[in-house]
Formats: structure tokens, C-alpha cells, sequence
């Protein structure tokens, strides 16, 4: 199950120095003018969770594998962007297929760095890129509802149903207010989802800072902050600058580097989180001998589902889960010792899987 981020930003804000960090690797091109990422880069980096080497150092796995999560590095938009200004039309189709999106908001006062609109105000920014992706979406709205005439007219059920969405979708959109502020029911959501509206893709705000801003942010972060307390979003504070240098750095410098710049973890393990967190995401592990590995589950998930992101078959001929918390795998000293404790459960179908469960699920192959 692949969970998608895309980073989104006005140019120069630090998009793909983040993304280098992120990614460790120098795949976006970070240079002084607008543009210079025309594809969309994709990269992978593992969600940060130190309790799944303390299972691995437990079971003794010899090998550790993370959960993940990928990143897309997508074009600088400006304003007009929704009708094809800068390269904007070409990289919303990109944002589309994202599960979020990670807006970058330059936060950082640099004469050195130019900004397309010639000033630093990151609220005005994120309204900027707002705006284009609403107006993307009314555009897209309006073709889509002129498609479905014909089906609805014939009393096709799935148009009709399509249709209701969209026009709740619009009505939100002609008000001023994102697609993500439409109530939908748990009935409604995966059609709701099917419709890939921009604006109805949950926003973490990316506050890009200057280094000695780093551990405590600065005016621009704390108004930015503000907007995300009103709008329900997240909001990360973070020095693309710092990240690239750490991630540059061996793991044993890494924590010194960091020391010295007064900051207790790498923002990018912030980022990854909150980025976890903004689409409801939980870990479950299985532990073995062999490895021990971290899964990425919705929160809400019964146990044949999860155990579906391993295989499908795990899913269809599901049986039961074998099922220890992680804090009873800790304090018991690993499966046996729970076992010993009556602290392992036997969950059937119905079970909602928690996070940190450490999962064995028996099925029919």
C-alpha cells in the first residue's frame, strides 16, 4: 500500500533542497530561479520509528525493514498557474495523484534568493497556490458535470451519486472554501476520493526557515502556524538548508551536528511524521528470526485487511491474527515470553488493528 506526498510550493521557496534531503540524493535540481524542476521527481524514504529496531534487537532480526512513504517533487506554481501560466497546468495532473500534499512556504528573509512576486509573505503564498488549485478544480468540476448529463439522464446510479458530489464540491468552491471543507459520510468517501480534487487533498504546511531559526521558527512560521490551527491543517518549521547538510553527514555526525544547532531530531523525521499523521496512517509489525518490518495501515483497519497489505491471499483465506502489543513484546522480552504471560490474543475478523501491534496472521493459501 503506497501512501503518495506531493511537495508544492511557489519557486525558490527551497522545494527541491527538501526533496534532496529527503530523498538523500541530489535527483531535483536546486538552483536560484523559477522552474528548474520540469519533471516531477519521485523519491522514497523510510518513516522514522525506533521501536522497530528495539523489536529487532528483541527477536534478533537480522534484518530491519521500514515502512515507507514517497515523496513527489512537483513544479513551482505561480499565479495563473489553473490557466497554464509558468508550467503549472503540466504538473497538475501530478498533484492528482497524490494521497496529500506538503506545501513549502518560504519563510526566510535572503536578498540573495529571488521571489517571483518580490516579497516574503508566506500566508499570501499559501492563499496564491490556494486559489489556483480551487479554480483548477471548478474548471475541472464543470467539464466533468457536462460529461455526465447523458448518463444521468438515463438513471445511471454511479452518475447520479458522482454527480451529487460534484456539485456539493462546487458549491463549497464558488464560496471561497477548499473541497476538503464538503462533510461526507463514511458511505460517500470512497467516491469522493475517486473524484481527485486538488483541494480536497489534506495540507501540511512546510514553514522553510533560516538556520538559526531552525528550533523555534520565526514571524513568518508563527503566522503560518496560526493559519493551520484554523484550517484544521498540519505545520511542520524546518531549514531545507540544515536538512541538506545533515543529510549529507554520517550517521554518527548526524547527532552532533544537530546538538550543536540546538535541535533534538532531524526536522525531516518531523516532516515524515506529520506527513504520516495528516493521512490518518498507523504501523503495525511482524517479527521473526529472519526480519523484523514495519506496515503502513489507515487507522480503522480490521485485521484482513491488514493482513492484505502483505499479500492477498493473507487477506482472502484470513484466519485469525496472533496478536501482542508492543508494549507487551517489550516488557515480556519477545513472542515467547508474552505467550508465557498470556499476553498474546487471538483476533478475528472483526478486529480494528492498533498501532504498534506486533501481527502473526494464520490464513488458507
Amino acid at each position: 500500500m503506497g501512501f503518495k506526498t506531493g511537495i508544492v510550493g511557489m519557486p525558490n521557496v527551497g522545494k527541491s533542497t527538501l526533496f534532496n534531503a529527503l530523498t538523500k540524493t541530489a535527483a531535483a535540481q536546486a538552483a536560484n530561479f523559477p522552474f528548474c524542476t520540469i519533471e516531477p521527481n519521485i523519491g522514497e524514504v523510510s518513516v522514522p520509528d525506533p521501536r522497530l529496531e528495539r523489536l529487532a534487537a528483541i527477536a534478533g532480526s537480522k534484518q530491519i525493514i521500514s515502512t515507507r512513504m514517497t515523496f513527489v517533487d512537483i513544479a513551482g506554481l505561480v499565479k495563473g498557474a489553473s490557466k497554464g501560466e509558468g508550467l503549472g497546468n503540466q504538473f497538475l495532473a501530478n498533484i492528482r495523484e497524490c494521497d496529500a500534499i506538503a506545501h513549502v512556504l518560504r519563510c526566510f528573509e535572503d536578498d540573495d534568493v529571488t521571489h517571483v512576486e518580490g516579497r516574503v509573505d508566506p500566508v499570501e503564498d499559501a492563499a496564491t497556490i490556494e486559489t489556483e488549485l480551487m479554480l483548477a478544480d471548478m474548471e475541472s468540476i464543470e467539464k466533468r458535470l457536462q460529461n455526465l448529463v447523458r448518463k444521468t439522464r438515463g438513471g445511471d446510479k454511479q452518475a447520479i451519486e458522482q454527480e451529487a458530489l460534484l456539485r456539493r464540491a462546487l458549491a463549497a468552491l464558488e464560496q471561497g472554501q477548499p473541497a476538503r471543507s464538503v462533510e461526507i459520510s463514511d458511505d460517500e468517501r470512497k467516491n469522493w476520493l475517486m473524484l481527485q480534487l486538488l483541494t480536497a487533498k489534506p495540507i501540511l504546511y512546510v514553514c522553510n526557515v533560516e538556520e538559526e531559526n531552525a528550533a523555534s521558527g520565526n514571524r513568518h512560521s508563527a503566522r503560518v502556524a496560526e493559519l493551520a490551527a484554523t484550517e484544521g491543517a498540519g505545520c511542520v518549521v524546518i531549514s531545507a538548508a540544515i536538512e541538506e547538510e545533515i543529510s549529507q553527514l554520517e550517521v554518527e555526525e548526524r547527532q552532533m551536528f544537530l546538538s550543536e544547532m540546538g535541535l533534538a531530531e532531524a526536522g525531516l523525521d518531523r516532516l515524515i511524521r506529520a506527513g504520516y499523521a495528516l493521512l490518518h496512517l498507523q504501523t503495525y509489525f511482524t517479527v521473526g528470526p529472519k526480519e523484523a518490518r514495519a506496515w503502513t495501515i489507515r487507522q480503522g483497519t480490521l485485521a484482513p485487511q491488514a493482513a492484505g497489505v502483505i499479500h492477498g491471499d493473507f487477506e482472502r483465506g484470513f484466519i485469525r491474527a496472533e496478536t501482542i502489543s508492543y508494549d507487551d513484546f517489550v516488557s515480556f522480552g519477545g513472542e515467547q515470553g508474552a505467550k508465557e504471560a498470556g499476553r498474546m490474543r487471538v483476533e478475528g475478523k472483526s478486529y480494528v488493528v492498533a498501532d504498534g501491534d506486533v501481527l502473526h496472521f494464520l490464513h488458507n493459501s
